[in-house]
């Protein structure tokens, strides 16, 4: 058989330009197609329960370290990114001056404690005034009966001439004088009683260490001690030392700040949500985040623990003004309090300003969208500063007991 016998295979045809153009744009329209039905599947079943913003940033308490009195700088134990402990001394100021003022006012409360030992002291002395006032009241009272004796036997032997006239007179001048050195002694225990009347109500109902003068000079103490303590800066919580500014030999303010003071163990974010995203979120309900430090592969459990009050804009320096000019509606975003878990911080630990991917998990709608019940205790407290005051106290309390003498309750002699 040769090759013009033999059968040719039959060829499909080409299709025309306008025939593949169509072709495309059918699968262009299919696959979009295809793509809105999934993303729509997706919010269907999973992203109608999940509100996500990348609008979201980790905060944290930045502590600043300010100090309670001025003075110049003459050590630092600590610079950025150092880490210290609750009560290690940061910055140590010049407490020269501050001493001075301690020892003046030492000397002032050691003096006031002793005055007013000696007003307590004046109760008894003017007590035995008056008995000394009260013994002449008596030996007066015997030498006017004596007087008043003689003259009355004088003037019954005045009528027989046994008597003259002369020594009948002297006799007479005799009483007279008994009777006025009674009024004296009298006047006198009047007298010594209101001194002791008026000394009591100085005394009267108080201690040495509550009387008004004392505890005036022992209140100078206390501000004398503090200030010389508060010349060294202690750290009030652990933290990471942050933008120190403070250098050697600086003459510093009271309220001056030096450096901050981070504690990372305290971090939490805050999630900005647009307003329209705020209406299934309730406090409680549980997010999973993502640090774009890490990555994707490190992803932050945690918890909505409360809702902003107001959105950004009404807290900013310069709020907006929509009650002027020509105005354009812009979505507002509200501030959104997530807890973190304080293990996945020890583990990966973050830093404030960080920025973070937070979805909310809102499920769950049992919660509340502001948050009702007052916190039971301080969120943040310290301890540091009390052992300041207790020094203070102590010291106040050394000094009057070695100026009180024996005891610093009142004498016998303050009733």
């Amino acid at each position: 058989m040769n090759a013009s016998t033999t059968p040719s295979t039959p060829v499909a045809p080409q299709p025309t330009g306008a025939n593949s153009k169509r072709a495309k744009a059918l699968k262009g329209v299919s696959l979009v197609v295809l793509l809105g039905l999934a993303y729509g599947g997706y919010e269907w079943y999973l992203g109608r329960h999940e509100e996500a913003t990348d609008n979201a940033y980790v905060q944290g308490n930045v502590v600043q370290i300010t100090p309670q009195v001025g003075g110049t700088v003459t050590a630092i134990f600590a610079d950025d990114t150092d880490f210290v402990k609750a009560g290690q001394p940061l910055v140590q100021l010049d407490p020269a001056d501050a001493k001075v003022a301690m020892d003046q006012a030492e000397a002032n409360l050691a003096q006031a404690v002793r005055q007013v030992r000696t007003l307590y002291a004046n109760n008894t002395t003017l007590n035995a005034q008056i008995a000394v006032r009260e013994a002449d009241i008596a030996r007066a009272k015997t030498d006017l009966a004596r007087a008043t004796d003689d003259l009355n036997r004088r003037q019954s032997l005045v009528g027989n001439g046994a008597v003259s006239k002369e020594e009948l007179g002297h006799t007479q001048s005799q009483v007279a004088a008994a009777q006025n050195a009674l009024s004296a002694a009298q006047a006198g225990v009047t007298a010594a009683r209101e001194q002791l009347n008026s000394n009591q109500t100085l005394t009267e109902g108080t201690q040495i260490a509550s009387y008004p003068t004392v505890l005036a000079a022992a209140a100078k103490v206390r501000e004398a001690y503090l200030a010389v303590h508060r010349a060294a800066l202690p750290a009030p919580v652990d933290g990471y030392v942050a933008k120190r500014t403070v250098q050697l030999g600086q003459r510093v303010a009271a309220g001056a700040p030096l450096m901050s003071l981070i504690p990372l163990n305290q971090l939490w974010v805050d999630a900005n949500f647009k307003e329209v995203q705020l209406r299934n979120i309730r406090i409680g309900q549980p997010v999973l985040m993502t640090a774009d430090v890490y990555g994707k592969k490190m992803e932050y459990k945690g918890t909505v623990a409360g809702l902003g009050a107001g959105t950004g804009a009404a807290f900013a320096l310069l709020p907006a003004q929509n009650a002027t000019g020509n105005w354009i509606k812009v979505v507002q975003r509200v501030p959104v309090r997530i807890a973190l878990d304080a293990q996945q911080l020890v583990s990966n630990p973050l830093r404030v300003g960080l920025s973070m991917e937070a979805t909310v998990d809102i499920s769950d709608q049992s919660g509340k969208s502001l948050s009702e019940a007052p916190h039971p205790t301080s969120a943040v407290q310290t301890a540091v500063y009390a052992a300041m005051d207790k020094g203070a106290s102590d010291a106040v309390q050394k000094i009057i007991a070695a100026n009180a003498g024996h005891s610093s309750k009142p004498g016998k002699g303050s009733k």
